[in-house]
């Protein structure tokens, strides 16, 4: 293994290999802010280029590359450099290339989208540097006064989004209807370097299809009945700025192809015009369906999935992080009411129990409602919904032994997929529907009561 410590002053220096100028961002800002040097570059003969001059401690390298691919990248450089530690990143459609790889002297490699978590204990493993060493995140990035993260899972989300937000890299928000995709998108480009720079935001269920293509590339005047005059797209107003692009996943697949094209090069053109415009916009689109489903059913081209992709945030149900709850409707309640309401006991237990099926944007039009039927200073349980109100009396009886059978079914279920997926986290939470943060929140939690839930030691 070569010198890690680069004559024992410098820090580890990582070589990015990697086409795609959003994932490049992403590995070059993110290591960056854990101590590492890097050096990224965008084709696989400007890696072996860089190899020839400069010492470095570890490459990472995409496997689907223009020109030279990064196994052909691995082979050509294993001609010189034999101990070179090469991390590969590859799409689920790659694996089976990525575990052949590893024949040629790739040390591992990891599936897109990029876990950071996995991907910097690859990098300290390689580098020789401590792999129980804390994330480093900079303090000054702090939540906004009205976004409540008490829960450990949407602290862990918004501790990765405080990584990544200063790179370009594009970035898939993921979760059920009314988590708050678009609170945590408005979050990302606060802390990014494009503040100052607009927000530009589309929901792509919202527009008919007819007009959506006008919406985000503009079109010229005369290009269809009714185009009276030339319109600016969403792509064009957030040039050098952040363009959300929400419910991406009920785009149709004409579209998808002229979106393939933005994020491949910036280029598009407005609807009715042969001239090429440039934009430079940092792209976020959040679905709430499983967009990995949607590929392998053919309604989302996979190019797209993975250029949208370059990672993943996953936002959980407000169901799995119950220390939410409460604070996000004491939020919601001195909104409504300028400070003014409090909750009964009851009503705090109300909102404890009930399940929140539609999540976040349920909870604020409950509280809403509790604010218009209140008429003085406290909230009391007529002032709820009827379906939050009945969560109590539904959980009366036997609460004991029903909350400790299903703690036992859930608890099999999870064993039962860690084993069939040879105790591999991010499989088996994909495989489960809830996201590896959450599989591992919940691990915790099941080895503080006493179980077993780990790998068998060999």
């Amino acid at each position: 293994m070569p010198d890690t410590r680069q004559n024992g002053s410098r820090p580890p220096r990582i070589l990015i290999v990697d086409d795609d100028s959003g994932q490049r961002s992403l590995l070059d800002s993110f290591l960056r802010t854990q101590g590492f040097d890097t050096l990224p570059v965008a084709s696989g003969e400007r890696a072996l280029e860089i190899l020839r001059t400069e010492p470095v401690s570890m490459m990472i390298s995409d496997v689907r590359m223009p020109g030279m691919s990064g196994l052909e990248t691995l082979r050509r450089a294993r001609q010189e450099h034999a101990v070179l530690p090469v991390l590969l990143v590859t799409a689920y459609a790659d694996i089976r290339e990525a575990v052949g790889a590893m024949r040629d002297g790739a040390l591992n490699y990891l599936a897109k989208p990029i876990d950071l978590d996995e991907l910097l204990a690859s990098v300290r493993q390689a580098t020789g540097l401590s792999k129980n060493a804390p994330v480093k995140f900079t303090a000054d990035r702090q939540l906004p006064p009205k976004v409540v993260a008490r829960s450990p899972l949407m602290q862990a989300v918004f501790h990765d989004a405080s990584l990544i937000a200063l790179s370009d890299s594009r970035i898939l928000i993921s979760g059920e209807s009314g988590v708050g995709k678009e609170v945590l998108a408005d979050v990302i480009h606060s802390w990014s370097a494009r503040a100052s720079g607009p927000l530009v935001k589309v929901n792509c269920a919202a527009i008919p299809e007819t007009l959506l293509e006008s919406e985000l590339f503009g079109h010229e005047k005369g290009s269809f009945t009714g185009a009276t005059s030339q319109r600016i797209g969403r792509f064009e107003m957030a040039r050098d700025g952040t363009i959300f692009l929400d419910e991406i996943g009920d785009m149709s697949p004409p579209l998808q192809a002229k979106l393939l094209r933005i994020t491949q090069d910036g280029l598009f053109s407005r609807v009715g015009s042969n001239s090429e415009l440039h934009t430079n916009a940092r792209i976020l689109a959040a679905t709430n369906r499983n967009l990995e489903d949607e590929v392998k059913g053919g309604r989302f081209r996979e190019d797209l999935f993975y250029r949208l992709n370059v990672v993943e945030l996953n936002i959980p149900a407000l169901r799995e992080r119950p220390e939410d709850i409460l604070p996000l409707a004491e939020s919601f309640i001195a909104e409504f009411t300028r400070g003014k309401a409090r909750f009964s006991s009851l009503v705090a237990d109300c909102l404890a129990r009930y399940a929140w099926p539609g999540n976040v944007r349920e909870l604020r039009n409950a509280m809403e409602r509790a604010a218009l039927l209140s008429l003085g200073d406290l909230i009391l349980p007529e002032h709820l919904p009827a379906k939050v109100r009945s969560a109590v009396t539904a959980a009366a009886s036997p609460e004991p032994l029903e909350a400790e059978r299903l703690g036992e079914i859930e608890r099999n279920a999870i064993v039962q997929a860690l084993r069939k997926h040879d105790f591999n986290r991010t499989e088996t939470a994909k495989a489960l529907g809830i996201s590896r943060r959450a599989l591992i929140y919940k691990l915790q939690r099941f080895r503080e009561l006493g179980y077993d839930v780990d790998a068998p030691k060999s």
